[in-house]
């Protein structure tokens, strides 16, 4: 303990004056950050993963849209619905997860958050739906 504030008072004193250069800058944030659970899809891609083991396919459109149309075997939660983030935390955070909306935006959005609750991995349809019926 007789030891510790010293080298406390030290290593502040070496480091409070030097602002990191913004090459060791780069290098400690792309060092320090995690690698994303999701990645963007185009709807060939997209295709392939349906069907996988452990693999679950989820649609976050509206009631109104989901109407018109949906990808079969999809479970169906409103990105738009007040207690959407609670049903996304429901999910199995283990399974892998095949997510869409009408062009790719709710979903991506979807796929960061499920990334941030961590979730292993999911995948959002580049174009959405409107991609996938094209």
């Amino acid at each position: 303990m007789k030891y510790f504030l010293p080298l406390l008072f030290s290593a502040l004193l070496c480091t409070c004056g030097r602002a990191p250069s913004p090459a060791s800058s780069a290098s400690e944030t792309t060092s320090q950050e995690t690698p994303s659970a999701y990645e963007d899809l185009s709807a060939e891609e997209f295709a392939e993963k349906i069907g996988a083991p452990n693999v679950i396919l989820l649609d976050v459109r509206t009631p109104s849209e989901t109407a018109r149309g949906v990808i079969d075997g999809a479970l169906e939660i409103d990105y738009r619905s007040p207690d959407f983030a609670t049903q996304l935390q429901e999910l199995d955070p283990t399974k892998t997860y095949l997510v869409y909306c009408a062009s790719g935006g709710r979903s991506g959005k979807t796929c960061k958050m499920m990334d941030e609750l961590g979730f292993d991995k999911a995948y959002n349809l580049v174009g959405g739906y409107s991609a996938w019926v094209r």
